[in-house]
């Protein structure tokens, strides 16, 4: 369809199939541990900065944004449950073989780039505990990761889901701690006058723009459609499950920390849940750290798994070299993919800085984003309206569209005046 050369069945059972072995709770997990992340364990503190004691409701804001693509996401991945989705998505809408591919190789650098980050930032927390150099515990780390996501498919996000399991246990444990406090209202605003006033909302806003990265996770779980049970079914419910557990924790999390700790502590803060754990109980933040360090791990794992999947699935539609599709059979992964991918994550976090990478990132999704958007309101405009599977109103990508692309030219002003 409008130029995609789709490979042969035949040349697909040479080389292997991926095993289908993702449940909808372990694909629940799955996206759950991409969303979460490290992320909301150091970005309270960034949000309340903006938004003050109205930080819950930067989270409300950036949970209906996602909330616009990710069910431009659900609807997608029902169609075409294929792996390098966003990809696959592009050229259905748009039809530019160029550009899909464009999409997919920038989903797969940003996947890396991801992973960079993430291990980066993991050698911090790390040399907390242990005095170990840097270059050594990245590449002892890049290789273990590597390794488990060629392990298997079930394997490698089984260990991902129990992590997941670990952070949404720290979550619940920093909501149960603070709970008290946040029954009482001692810190919360006596009134809700300030929320007549345009700067509060300016503030919100602000806060709701940082908060989305928060969000962001959501995406990659399209990339294992071909290894999910029933994924014209599961995959959109989990997608959406995930997203809707990820903003009530948020949320709660985001409440509990406001009514528990000053603001102005939290927003000074680089470990916001860390100092408020200490404040609530008087005891050290351990525990919350070791999480906050597998929640790292987790997001990393991830990013090298969904990575190897877009290449294999790049590889199907002949947009890169039959050797990227190729499955080991025993294990039912691609393991060059795999290698490849584990070790351009390798370089880019020994050779770039985390800033650096973190930046690229945000850049490439965004543009996925609006591309992604775009393609599912022109199959809509043109007519192309399934009735199997989930579908939303022509409005829905549409708003995404614009949503993305704002966030896109909000990035760009901000660098520039920094």
């Amino acid at each position: 369809m409008q130029g995609m050369h789709i490979a042969s069945s035949s040349s697909n059972q040479s080389r292997g199939e991926l095993k289908r072995s993702l449940s909808l709770s372990l694909t629940t997990l799955y996206g759950l541990g991409n969303i979460l992340g490290a992320g909301i364990y150091v970005l309270v503190g960034k949000v309340v900065a903006h938004a003050g004691v109205f930080a819950p409701l930067s989270f409300l804001v950036a949970s209906l944004l996602a909330c616009l693509t990710a069910f431009t996401y659900a609807e997608l991945s029902a169609r075409y449950p294929l792996s390098a989705g966003e990809a696959v998505y592009v050229q259905r809408g748009l039809g530019i073989r160029t550009v899909s591919a464009l999409v997919g190789l920038l989903i797969i650098f940003a996947g890396m780039v991801s992973a960079a980050t993430i291990l980066r930032g993991f050698t911090g927390y790390l040399q907390v505990f242990v005095p170990v150099p840097e270059f050594a515990a990245i590449l002892v780390l890049a290789v273990v990761l590597g390794g488990l996501a060629a392990w298997g498919i079930t394997e490698s996000v089984a260990v991902a889901a129990f992590i997941t399991v670990l952070e949404i246990v720290g979550l619940l444990m920093i909501i149960v701690v603070a709970a008290p406090d946040t029954l009482s209202g001692q810190d919360l605003p006596p009134d809700f006058s300030p929320l007549l006033e345009g700067g509060t909302w300016f503030g919100i806003f602000a806060g709701g723009f940082l908060a989305f990265y928060a969000f962001i996770g959501f995406e990659d779980m399209v990339n294992v459609a071909e290894e999910v049970r029933e994924p014209r079914r599961n995959l959109p419910r989990a997608l959406l499950l995930s997203l809707a557990i990820a903003s009530v924790l948020y949320f709660l999390v985001a409440l509990v920390a406001i009514s528990s700790v000053p603001a102005s502590l939290l927003a000074g803060s680089d470990a916001p849940l860390a100092d408020l754990y200490q404040t609530v109980t008087g005891r050290e933040p351990v525990v919350i750290t070791l999480i906050g360090m597998f929640a790292v791990i987790s997001g990393a794992l991830i990013q090298i798994i969904m990575a190897s999947r877009v290449c294999y699935g790049m590889s199907r539609q002949q947009w890169l070299p039959a050797l990227f599709g190729r499955v080991r059979a025993r294990t039912q992964t691609p393991l060059l993919a795999t290698a490849v991918v584990s070790t351009v994550v390798l370089g880019l976090a020994l050779w770039f800085p985390i800033e650096t990478l973190a930046k690229a990132t945000s850049y490439f999704l965004l543009l996925v984003f609006s591309l992604v958007n775009l393609s599912l309101w022109r199959l809509k405009r043109g007519g192309d309206q399934p009735v199997d599977v989930l579908r939303v109103p022509a409005w829905v990508p549409a708003t995404g569209f614009l949503a993305s692309f704002l966030f896109v030219i909000i990035q760009v002003i901000l660098d520039v005046s920094s």
